[in-house]
């Protein structure tokens, strides 16, 4: 229960957050994308501000041997590019760029503006289940049989 708690407390901070910053307004984010127009430069700060926070944190966390209220961390392994995540980062960056919302700042969205994000945030959740009713893709080779040897 107290995983649970914790969560909805960082659920609830992440999204005062993008609230205070006011990441929530899809015309905020766009006016930071139109750096070849009228260019608002304040969504680098709030990024700036994030990576303030983030990096010590993660520096923290990568010296402790679990974390608190769970066995152990669960850090990715994968460090491949692949089509998948290309395709998935260009379709993140349209979707950003035609609407000047991500998924965080679209579900903070929901209690402001519900008309215009609940198409947004539909669409996403459609994504989702088509993703998940997709095959899922082959394993990608092991590092046996892609990386050379220390003889060659």
């Amino acid at each position: 229960m107290s995983r649970i708690l914790l969560a909805l407390f960082a659920g609830l901070v992440f999204g005062a957050g993008l609230v205070v910053s006011q990441m929530v307004d899809p015309a905020k984010v766009l006016g930071f994308l139109d750096v070849a127009g009228d260019w608002d430069p304040s969504l680098a700060f709030v990024m700036g501000g994030a990576i303030l926070v983030t990096a010590p944190a993660f520096a923290l966390a990568r010296r402790m041997g679990a974390p608190v209220l769970a066995p152990r961390f669960e850090w990715p392994t994968r460090r491949d590019v692949d089509a998948r995540l290309l395709s998935g980062a260009a379709l993140f960056g349209i979707g950003w760029g035609l609407v000047g919302l991500c998924p965080g700042p679209a579900l903070a969205s929901l209690g402001f503006v519900p008309g215009e994000v609940v198409v947004f945030v539909a669409a996403m959740a459609a994504g989702m289940v088509l993703f998940r009713l997709l095959p899922a893709p082959k394993p990608a080779p092991g590092p046996a049989s892609t990386s050379r040897t220390a003889d060659a």
